[in-house]
């Protein structure tokens, strides 16, 4: 279980990260999703998580790096906006659970289907 301190950090970073990311130049990484935020060793580490459900896997890996190369300008617009001491170091990462929960619910809907249908 969570601190609710964590907790709270996690939120602030998920309403911070992509206002930050509105203000970069890069088409590719200014309008990404951030789809959660899950704080390590206190305020230390960050997974930062995105929907990259439109995007291949050379894509992703480019987003990736380039979310890396940005990670400098980011921290700077967080310190900025709550007056923290230190920001998190961020890790970022493409966040599968949508792609999981589309494939559980096309199995759930083909068992669904009447026997008589599949023939």
């Amino acid at each position: 279980m969570k601190s609710i301190n964590l907790q709270r950090t996690e939120s602030l970073l998920m309403e911070l990260i992509p206002e930050a990311l509105s203000n970069l130049v890069d088409s590719r990484i200014n309008s990404l999703a951030i789809t959660a935020v899950n704080c390590k060793n206190g305020k230390y580490d960050a997974i930062v998580y995105f929907d990259a459900t439109d995007y291949d896997k050379v894509e992703i890996r480019e987003i990736i790096a380039l979310l890396n190369k940005a990670n400098g300008r980011l921290k700077t617009h967080i310190l900025a906006s709550t007056g923290w001491y230190k920001c998190p170091n961020f890790t970022f990462l493409n966040d599968t659970s949508l792609e999981k929960s589309k494939n559980i619910e096309a199995l759930f809907a083909k068992i669904r289907k009447p026997k008589s249908e599949e023939e």
